[in-house]
């Protein structure tokens, strides 16, 4: 086969946009590499000649129904949407003489349209631009800038999506976005502070060093651009955004990849926006996790990924379910999501499917035509191979349009009723507010204390202070400290005087507190309240601080990993003499390396409490650790933490433990690291026949805990996630008793080729030079393909030049290795397998003592 045939078949295969291909050749994802839901059908209606048109990032339709598609570097490009059956040919393909360019974002509302731009070149200003035909000719091509948006590389301005009330857009940025300078009626109040009670690390890499809160935010903007409040704040890097019937709005997050395998990472995931919320967004490792009580979780954790698009399925030709599907699109993994949610309380919960995928499918925006009923998708973006596809239902369900009256909920609108408080001072608020301070729903609690925080501290500061319900008051103090306290990292000339007093009173009555009559929950916010007071008013007296420690001191080590990590934290901070023994012996009894590295990240500046013994425990475990693996700045973290470690000790410590101190770790593989426990044992070769009828009859009353240590023990975390816990190189296993049975989660581990999710497919690469590369693709970006080649070490990647590619083709052999259970015994099996179904739940009906 010639070279350039070749090229064009790994194209094909790959996404990329082939510069020096003639414009046939370029040619996008075929329909014969996309799956779709059953009864719903894929047509690829036109490949982007990408030396002409580029690489398409967004679209919409305008007042004629006609598509709107952006270049993400270059202009804009318009389209009729051609009859079913019917290609788009080149000469349908106009060019938008508007001269404007790098459109992230863009809606048709007021009479025009509206773009969001980042120009990654910064050949014209990022910001919200209006684009209008100056002389009814049916061209755009006046364009306005209405405000400018300061931003730099990918994570900068994107989506415009008009706000439920038909008055106004929200715009949607990332974190590397300046701020401009918010109304004072913003829901938001700018009181955000890094808040990190022990100094926080860098990112490895460099990756946005620096960069402090607020991180991504949503803003609503007047169609004129010149009133922006801040409606949510704390995001990473959100590209797009939808509204509910019930004028809810969500987006979908991004992760940090470098951070997998940290306790600090977060996989992708699907947020309810409401108002004032905060997502946690921090550099480094300063990201908040979900249960910190000055944080909103997401509704949805989808896992690794590159966030794009997003839509609501209202008005397409779909069965009802889809209809009412929030869609997500995941450029690197080539996936389009149908999400399904569900109202819970003030909020929803939520499920996913995969609705569209390929391979390779760089899916970077999604629409439902509002006149033929379909959906619209585009795939492109960092110059690879791009193209336009639609979607439509050829099953035989019925495509009626579902019922579109809204859902009403209680607990939706008592949150309502308190968010009018938001963004101005008003004397009812706090009467209003301060009776759901400890309401049960978590949306409801932060829709009250964020009312609160909008009206004068003076007004409400001796009520949080001497309040008689523990609940309530651990809420309302931590609401005291985030508006009378300020964060060092954002102290500036302008900063409000800090009055030293307030955080004493604020940390003595959270002493005054009984933690036995709090939820577990409560307790938390409780514990992170104190690091925030210790955190924006400084160190206290000594007795205040003898009295914290007194009162934390008993609740440390818990059995909850979440109250383990604030403890462990705070008492470290206040040098707690009894934490050393206490942490030391938790990192012995946890088997996952991110609990382990948590709770050595929270001693290595502790100087009190340390013996001898302990101290060699603890640099011994470094040695462990080097072997742990994880994202791209992985190493680099254990490497903070162990050089923060050793600059605690004395010189007569570091004296003392020179030999153990200038020690190298043993280099070992994962499997072989995890795999320790089960030295000297003989193998057998368990058949899927005797382990599925033992498991028919002996999962009940399995031992929970052995079957996280088998997880453990045979790798499983190495690759695979779950719950909040492990690898992103695998499948996500948290839901998979939902989606398998026993009999099923057995066939394939030890048939791990039977069947290969595609995902995870590893492709081999043949270059001209000889080498074989083999591996997942986990990144494209131009000319070149990125290879995970050990998904047991999310950092082992080689980058490969599409024009050195020989040859290409998919592997039949899984990633993961056959024979994990062959060292298990039958029971060390059924206790995993259990522990599976149960998705981490200790009170599944399979579990007991």
């Amino acid at each position: 086969m010639g070279y350039r045939s070749l090229i064009v078949i790994v194209g094909m295969l790959t996404g990329w946009s082939g510069s020096g291909l003639s414009a046939e050749e370029q040619t996008a994802t075929p329909v014969s590499n996309i799956k779709a839901m059953e009864g719903f059908k894929v047509e690829l209606l036109y490949s982007v000649p990408g030396d002409e048109q580029g690489s398409w990032a967004n679209l919409c339709t305008d007042d004629k129904g006609r598509l709107l598609v952006s270049d993400q570097f270059g202009g804009l490009y318009r389209i009729v949407p051609p009859a079913p059956d019917t290609a788009v040919r080149p000469q349908d393909v106009e060019s938008v003489p508007a001269e404007i360019r790098g459109v992230n974002g863009m809606v048709w509302a007021f009479g025009a349209l509206h773009v969001g731009v980042n120009d990654y070149e910064q050949k014209i200003p990022s910001g919200l631009y209006r684009v209008t035909d100056s002389d009814s000719d049916d061209q755009l091509d006046k364009v306005e800038l209405l405000h400018n948006v300061k931003s730099k590389s990918d994570h900068g301005v994107h989506a415009v999506v008009p706000t439920p009330d038909g008055k106004a857009f929200y715009l949607v940025t990332g974190n590397n976005t300046t701020p401009p300078e918010l109304a004072d009626s913003s829901p938001v109040r700018q009181v955000w502070g890094e808040d990190h009670l022990l100094p926080s690390m860098p990112d490895g890499r460099g990756h946005n060093r620096g960069v402090l809160a607020p991180g991504g935010i949503i803003y609503r903007v007047t169609p004129d651009g010149k009133t922006f409040e801040a409606v949510a704040s704390g995001f990473r890097n959100i590209f797009d955004a939808a509204v509910n019937r019930e004028g809810e709005l969500f987006t979908y997050d991004a992760d940090m990849e470098y951070d997998f395998n940290t306790p600090w990472y977060r996989p992708t995931r699907i947020c309810h926006v409401v108002s004032g919320a905060e997502f946690g967004w921090r550099n480094g490792a300063g990201k908040r996790p979900p249960f910190y009580a000055d944080n909103l979780p997401g509704v949805l954790d989808i896992g690794p990924g590159s966030p794009t698009g997003m839509t609501f399925g209202y008005g397409a030709r779909f069965p009802a379910k889809y209809q009412n599907a929030l869609f997500s699109l995941d450029w690197s993994w080539g996936k389009l999501y149908a999400v399904h949610l569900t109202p819970n309380g003030a909020s929803y919960t939520a499920t996913k499917e995969e609705f569209v995928t390929g391979a390779p499918l760089p899916i970077t925006d999604a629409i439902i035509h509002p006149e033929d009923g379909a959906m619209y998708f585009t795939i492109g973006g960092r110059r690879v191979q791009s193209g336009l596809y639609r979607v439509t239902y050829v099953g035989n369900e019925s495509t009626a349009p579902a019922d579109a009256t809204p859902e009403r909920s209680k607990d939706r609108d008592l949150r309502h009723s308190l968010e009018a408080f938001h963004g101005h001072q008003d004397t009812k608020a706090v009467d209003t507010a301060w009776p759901y301070l400890d309401h049960d729903d978590r949306f409801i609690r932060w829709a009250a204390r964020t009312a609160i925080e909008h009206q004068p501290a003076e007004t409400w500061a001796e009520r949080a202070l001497s309040d008689t319900n523990p609940a309530t008051q651990v809420e309302a103090l931590l609401a005291l400290a985030r508006v009378t306290g300020v964060c060092p990292q954002h102290r500036s000339d302008d900063s409000p005087a800090v009055d030293p007093d307030m955080g004493t009173k604020v940390l003595n009555a959270l002493v005054s507190i009984d933690p036995g009559q709090l939820s577990q929950s409560e307790q938390l916010a409780l514990v992170r309240t104190a690091q925030i007071t210790l955190n924006r008013f400084g160190r206290p007296d000594d007795a205040t601080a003898a009295q914290l420690t007194e009162r934390l001191d008993p609740l440390f080590p818990s059995e909850s990993a979440e109250a383990n990590w604030l403890l462990c934290e705070t008492l470290a901070w206040l040098q707690s003499p009894t934490v050393a023994a206490k942490t030391i012996a938790l990192m012995a009894s946890v088997p996952t390396q991110e609990e382990q590295l948590q709770y050595a990240r929270s001693i290595r500046m502790l100087t009190a409490g340390w013996t001898p013994e302990l101290r060699t425990v603890y640099f011994q475990w470094f040695l462990k650790a080097a072997n742990y693996k994880g994202g791209a700045s992985f190493d680099k973290f254990i490497e903070f933490i162990r050089t923060d470690a050793v600059a605690s000790l004395s010189e007569s410590e570091k004296e003392s433990m020179a030999e153990l101190l200038a020690k190298k770790p043993v280099k070992k593989s994962a499997l072989e690291n995890l795999g320790e426990i089960f030295a000297g044992r003989s193998m057998t070769e368990w058949t899927l026949d005797e382990l599925s009828t033992a498991a028919r009859s002996e999962l009940q009353k399995r031992n929970f805990a052995n079957g996280r240590k088998m997880f453990t023990a045979t790798g499983c975390y190495a690759c695979h996630r779950f719950a909040d816990q492990g690898g992103m190189t695998g499948p996500d296993l948290t839901s998979a008793g939902r989606r398998y049975s026993a009999h099923d989660l057995l066939d394939q581990v030890i048939n791990p080729s039977k069947v290969i999710n595609d995902q995870f497919s590893a492709v081999q690469i043949l270059t001209q030079d000889g080498i074989i590369h083999t591996g997942v693709v986990v990144n494209l970006n131009g000319d070149k393909v990125t290879l995970n080649t050990d998904l047991t070490d999310p950092n082992k990647r080689v980058s490969i030049n599409r024009k050195q590619i020989e040859e290409l083709f998919v592997s039949k052999t899984s990633p993961m290795p056959a024979g994990l259970f062959n060292r298990l015994t039958k029971n060390e099996i059924l206790d995993l397998i259990a522990y599976l179904i149960s998705g981490g739940d200790a009170k599944h009906e399979f579990f007991g003592e």
